[in-house]
């Protein structure tokens, strides 16, 4: 990481993105809403704030007068849609853990894979580091692991996928304000369909609805311009390197705030996804230097 300012941005992303992890474990497992609704509340909030930003950015003068234009692409909202409804729809019938390894072994798989058919290699060190950190997560999560079925594994290694792919198309982002407020508000409509596809199996539920709009407006749309304002100068592999410390924080939160037990192996698996973020953040150092 280049820039004192990069790490920060990076560390409050993976904050993000553990606080969004809880808020849909409490809207999932926890309330009657069903995926479908989940994902349509979580699109629209996060539609609905950023572009409110957005109008008060123009407003305020910071990107001159004139017509307001919609920021983002139709891909990247395609990815953007994929990853939420399909992360809903698996983590229904998934475990925690079984969820977690299935989505970041994906992630790893497109964004490293990504990387090295770009001509991002990895040291030695650097490896070592990347296995380090993925056995610190397959021990946090083996407890919980369990035969998964075969649709819901399906689902979510493609939210891995598309995930990994909205993050890459993230290092093009000039504005990443309005990049992420373009591609939620592309993400509505597509939102707008599953639900309409799934009228019959509609479930609300209040508290459900009031985590999805938290998760869409807080944790989901600032977390993700946060993680765009990163994303240019982070390589593909140590992007997808640190988004391994998600679970670890999520477990620690779901600790302090669901009242979830802090163990050893809580703590032992911290130390070795950390450790591992650290040796392939050092090794990039140690390449530039």
């Amino acid at each position: 990481m280049p820039h004192a300012n990069t790490a920060l941005l990076t560390a409050l992303a993976m904050l993000a993105f553990a606080g969004n992890s809880l808020l849909c474990r409490l809207a999932l497992k926890g309330t009657t809403i069903d995926a479908g609704t989940f994902t349509l509340a979580r699109v629209a909030a996060a539609a609905a704030v950023l572009w409110l930003i957005v109008l008060a950015r123009r407003q305020a003068g910071r990107n001159g007068a004139g017509a307001i234009t919609l920021g983002g692409n139709w891909v990247s909202a395609l990815a953007l849609f994929c990853y939420a409804a399909a992360f809903s729809f698996a983590y229904e019938r998934l475990s925690a853990g079984t969820g977690a390894l299935l989505l970041f072994a994906a992630v790893q798989a497109t964004m490293t894979g990504y990387g090295l058919y770009n001509g991002e290699l990895l040291r030695a060190q650097q490896w070592v580091g990347l296995a380090l950190a993925l056995t610190g997560l397959v021990w946090l999560m083996l407890p919980s692991l369990a035969t998964p079925p075969l649709a819901s594994s399906l689902l979510m290694i493609a939210a891995g996928i598309a995930w990994g792919v909205y993050s890459l198309r993230g290092r093009r982002a000039a504005d990443p304000v309005e990049t992420t407020a373009g591609n939620f508000v592309r993400a509505v409509p597509m939102a707008l369909a599953l639900g309409a596809a799934i009228q019959a199996q509609r479930t609300l539920d209040a508290t459900g609805l009031a985590y999805a709009v938290v998760s869409g407006a807080l944790t989901s749309g600032l977390g993700y311009v946060i993680w765009y304002a990163a994303m240019p100068r982070l390589r593909a592999a140590t992007a997808a390197t640190v988004q391994l410390s998600v679970p670890v924080i999520a477990a620690v939160g779901g600790s302090a705030w669901l009242g979830e037990a802090l163990t050893l192996r809580l703590a032992l698996s911290a130390a070795a996804v950390l450790g591992g973020i650290a040796l392939v953040i050092l090794g990039k150092r140690a390449e530039r230097a």
